[in-house]
């Protein structure tokens, strides 16, 4: 539990840039967090650690650099998407500091929740075995599908920046940068099914993981309804969103829009 708090601490601390701008709670903190997390846990965690638990570790710096790298070069240096997020998101002015103050605490915790498989192996002593290996392979998967998608969708906004996305990834499944990150922290849950000792760390782990589905979730939601609002009216549109799943491949779950309570 002590190492559980020490990383809830170290979340707080580095998802606090939130305070300069609320959405950067769960935007570019998110991903200073994970990051953060994983250096603390290479420290703090050093004696425990096998080269399995230490390339989980890594994998948290890799994922929360390249997640918080890119949201805070797009919140910095891309004025068409500012732009047009002014209109989308709150710009929080007139929150309460206690409202702001809610949501960094939540926010960290959650972060700390998704975390929890590696900090709970290093807790228990469980060194490595087959399905930390296999929960590696599907983080690494995730990591790759979603650095891929986003990539491909900023390739082809430069070449059509007027037109939805439907290309590489995006043929197949219509928020592949999402789904990129519901794989990888399947990867991290999965890692850790054979070392939660006890409810209470399965409750944590699953909280952090099912949390973060469900943001995901909401996420693709809000991503719907603006694309609706923007491409309703074009037929290839309402083609591509009719034939190709909104969030997982081959599962033919095509909209989430109806869904109101997916509020994240």
């Amino acid at each position: 539990m002590i190492l559980f708090l020490g990383m809830l601490a170290v979340a707080l601390v580095a998802s606090s840039i939130g305070f300069k701008k609320y959405v950067w709670f769960i935007s570019i903190g998110y991903g200073f967090a994970v990051a953060a997390i994983g250096v603390a846990l290479l420290v703090a965690g050093r004696a425990q650690l096998t080269v399995e638990t230490a390339c989980s570790c890594a994998l948290f710096i890799l994922y929360g650099i390249r997640l918080g790298g890119y949201l805070a070069f797009r919140e910095l240096r891309s004025t068409s998407y500012n732009t047009k997020m002014k209109t989308e998101i709150k710009s929080g002015e007139g929150m309460s500091m206690v409202a702001k103050c809610a949501i960094w605490i939540s926010a960290a915790l959650l972060y700390t929740c998704q975390t929890s498989p590696v900090i709970f192996r290093l807790v228990n002593g469980s060194g490595t075995d087959a399905l930390l290996v296999v929960g590696m392979v599907i983080s690494v998967v995730g990591l790759v599908v979603e650095t891929t998608a986003d990539l491909q969708k900023n390739a082809a906004k430069r070449t059509n920046p007027r037109r939805f996305v439907d290309t590489g990834l995006f043929r197949i499944v219509r928020c592949p940068n999402y789904f990129g990150e519901m794989l990888f922290w399947t990867g991290v849950f999965v890692g850790g099914i054979t070392t939660y000792a006890g409810p209470l760390q399965w409750m944590v782990a699953l909280l952090g993981y099912l949390g973060i589905i469900y943001v995901m979730f909401g996420g693709a939601r809000r991503l719907e309804i603006r694309q609706n609002k923007s491409y309703g009216n074009d037929s290839e549109y309402q083609r591509y969103v009719q034939t190709t799943p909104i969030m997982i491949p081959l599962i033919p779950l095509y909209s989430v829009e109806k869904y109101k309570w997916l509020v994240a």
